[in-house]
């Protein structure tokens, strides 16, 4: 039995992946655990009447589960831990919070117009944290297999390069050889070069939110 799931589709193309990361990250857990699943991408600036129906919150991404429809990634991937428990994605708790400042210092920083506000400061200085963390228990974030943090960062990380290599021609740091392995590890995974939204969508996604 496919699972149903609900995610962004592309700005300006109603047609094609969407750049949520919270909706690829639903769908790197489908594939890594190898779940079918049938995807119904969402024109969130037209959002159809059945979806506003199942899901009056409008949030992507959405899962079917049981006849119920399901939003909210996090719950989302719990569910999926729960019924389809091969293989394990589960994190370790203490590890289950790493890298979960990145996104917020990443989206302060794009957005920032002042070089000297902190903000690119504040987003390496967790891009180092990453960095030793990865360098003692690496080369994901809980050793040598995928878990489901690395499944919400990883999108994350590839908004971070794909957005500020575009609006701010940044990188990140060579000097953080762990990361830059971590973030190569994570982009060429079969699940991920499946999932992820392209870069021009990416882009024109962040756009309005750079250049309101």
């Amino acid at each position: 039995m496919a699972l149903e799931i609900a995610v962004k589709a592309a700005v300006g193309a109603p047609t094609v992946l969407g750049d949520c990361p919270f909706s690829q990250r639903a769908l790197l857990t489908l594939e890594e655990k190898k779940v079918p699943y049938n995807i119904h991408l969402i024109d969130v600036s037209n959002k159809p009447a059945w979806f506003l129906e199942v899901n009056p919150g409008g949030k992507v991404p959405v899962v079917k589960f049981d006849g119920k429809w399901v939003p909210d990634s996090d719950v989302i991937v719990g569910i999926l831990e729960e019924k389809y428990p091969e293989p394990p994605l589960v994190t370790p708790p203490q590890f289950s919070s790493v890298g979960s400042n990145i996104f917020g210092t990443f989206v302060s920083f794009l957005k920032s117009k002042d070089s000297n506000d902190g903000t690119e400061q504040a987003l390496l200085a967790e891009l180092n944290a990453l960095e030793e963390h990865l360098k003692a228990n690496g080369p994901y974030v809980a050793g040598e297999k995928v878990s489901a943090v690395d499944l919400s960062l990883a999108p994350k990380l590839y908004h971070l390069t794909v957005a500020l290599g575009h609006f701010k021609k940044w990188t990140i740091p060579e000097s953080l050889t762990n990361v830059n392995n971590y973030v190569k590890l994570l982009f060429t995974r079969e699940s991920f070069k499946k999932t992820k939204a392209e870069e021009k969508y990416v882009i024109a996604g962040w756009e309005p939110k750079v250049n309101p």
